[in-house]
């Protein structure tokens, strides 16, 4: 870990590099779609996770999650450090998001780091009005954040996000086997269990996708 940890400081100052903390999607490596040069689990202080509306656009009402600060919160993610010309791409993923700025000294990884490049955080828009119709959660993106956490944080990192996520009251709409995320991943069985009693346990309500299902979205 420590010569990974110097490998990317070393990296790091470069002008044309930037890095970013993700904390819903971006965690999971499998759904990255820039050559992203490395990343290292981390935790943001200050920041709180969280379930929002979908901004009122056409398509379904999916949930997103987003990021509030909150004085004393602090959220599990991935720091990943990419190519600066890719910074583009990664901000049309996340559209509808604000790109904030975030301080060194507010990333906590397993050895202390000394950066020069740019680092944020995508924060969802306060001022869209949200979706008329109620939010719910794709099963497919939460697949997709959960194997993330699991892989980048174990299991006591899973946990903390099902536990630390506000918001988990927001049903899940069962896509899982017709997926409508299209970033989505493929789970074994004993991720699909576990992450499935995890929500069990969380009180989340499920429900049954119908047979045409929630168009894709971006």
């Amino acid at each position: 870990m420590a010569s990974a940890l110097i490998d990317i400081e070393t990296l790091a100052e470069r002008r044309d590099i930037v890095a970013y903390f993700g904390y819903g999607s971006l965690v999971n490596r499998n759904t990255l779609r820039t050559n992203i040069i490395a990343a290292i689990p981390a935790r943001l202080q200050g920041w709180r996770r969280l379930w929002r509306p979908r901004p009122d656009m056409p398509g379904f009402p999916a949930a997103l999650l987003s990021v509030s600060r909150e004085e004393g919160a602090s959220v599990d993610g991935l720091l990943v450090f990419d190519h600066g010309d890719n910074l583009d791409a990664v901000d049309l993923r996340e559209v509808h998001y604000d790109r904030r700025t975030i301080r060194l000294e507010h990333i906590n990884t397993s050895m202390p780091l000394r950066l020069t490049c740019p680092i944020y955080v995508y924060e969802a828009q306060h001022d869209i009005p949200s979706h008329p119709k109620p939010p719910m959660i794709l099963q497919s993106y939460l697949d997709a954040v959960m194997q993330g956490f699991l892989i980048e944080h174990g299991e006591a990192g899973l946990r903390r996000f099902v536990a630390e996520t506000g918001n988990f009251d927001t049903p899940v709409w069962k896509d899982r086997t017709v997926p409508s995320y299209p970033r989505a991943v493929s789970l074994s069985t004993d991720e699909a269990q576990l992450f499935d009693q995890l929500l069990a346990d969380r009180e989340v309500t499920f429900l049954d996708i119908a047979e045409s299902g929630p168009e894709a979205i971006a």
